[in-house]
């Protein structure tokens, strides 16, 4: 395969609309990664406010993400992450929020405004890192990860071909599972409602779907020996995730964005 069509498949497998999905995936990793570990080591609610709006931006224009997965993530979750936050508050120690205005008294125990602070500001800091992995979680593949590893990490290929045998099995699991089920709605034995009789369907869906893994694990080790997998201390690749400009450019502004926040809010 030739240099140019090496490039001209690079994206092949994830052709889904979306600036961040063009993107090289370990560039999309390094460039979040500084903001994740600055919110992890510092206890600045105003610095997981701004990274997580630059995440939901991000998210927005360049994610091409459907409008139920925006709506989850930046609209539901936040809800939750807030009504997380205000019961977290009930479990910071009073003598650290001494001297703060009660907001509830219930008898001796009053709800302070310092442990709202405190149980809000951090599981804001916990959604800020969230936000900040799904850059990356939820615009990149699997097999494209793997790969660029492969390529640009300099990962052993039977390391990478193990994971990429490993992401082709969850997809193969989920359409045996759903012959299985047809299946046993045509003989008639998935019947009953109630947890009991979910339990018995799931063991009876377990057995086949074991063995069939089995099998295709079988048949893949014999393919994977047919193809001489190991033989060699490298493999051509068929889809190339190559490292472009702009891979640098972005890793380069979300260092910079990082270190801009952390300077103007410290």
């Amino acid at each position: 395969m030739s240099a140019a069509t090496a490039v001209a498949h690079a994206w092949a497998v994830d052709a889904r609309p979306g600036v961040l999905r063009r993107l090289n995936p370990l560039a999309k990793v390094a460039a979040t990664l500084p903001a994740m570990v600055l919110l992890v080591v510092w206890h600045e609610p105003a610095a997981a406010a701004v990274l997580a709006g630059a995440a939901a931006v991000l998210l927005l224009v360049g994610g091409g993400l459907g409008p139920r997965v925006l709506a989850g993530l930046l609209v539901a979750a936040p809800l939750a992450a807030l009504v997380v936050g205000v019961t977290l508050g009930l479990w910071v120690a009073p003598a650290t929020t001494a001297g703060s205005p009660v907001l509830v008294r219930l008898g001796s125990w009053g709800y302070t405004q310092a442990a709202l602070a405190e149980g809000v500001g951090t599981v804001a800091r916990l959604y800020a890192v969230v936000l900040l992995s799904c850059v990356g979680g939820l615009t990149t593949t699997g097999p494209d990860l793997v790969r660029a590893t492969q390529q640009q990490l300099r990962v052993p290929y039977r390391i990478g071909w193990t994971a990429l045998a490993a992401f082709r099995f969850v997809p193969r699991f989920g359409h045996e599972l759903a012959v299985i089920r047809a299946a046993h709605r045509v003989r008639g034995t998935a019947t009953g409602t109630g947890p009991v009789a979910d339990l018995r369907r799931y063991v009876g869906y377990a057995v086949p779907l074991l063995a069939g893994a089995l099998r295709h694990a079988e048949r893949v080790a014999l393919a994977m020996d047919a193809r001489a997998f190991g033989a060699h201390p490298t493999r051509t690749e068929r889809y190339r995730v190559p490292w472009r400009a702009r891979d640098t450019a972005v890793v380069a502004l979300g260092c910079a964005a990082t270190v801009a926040t952390w300077l103007l809010l410290r």
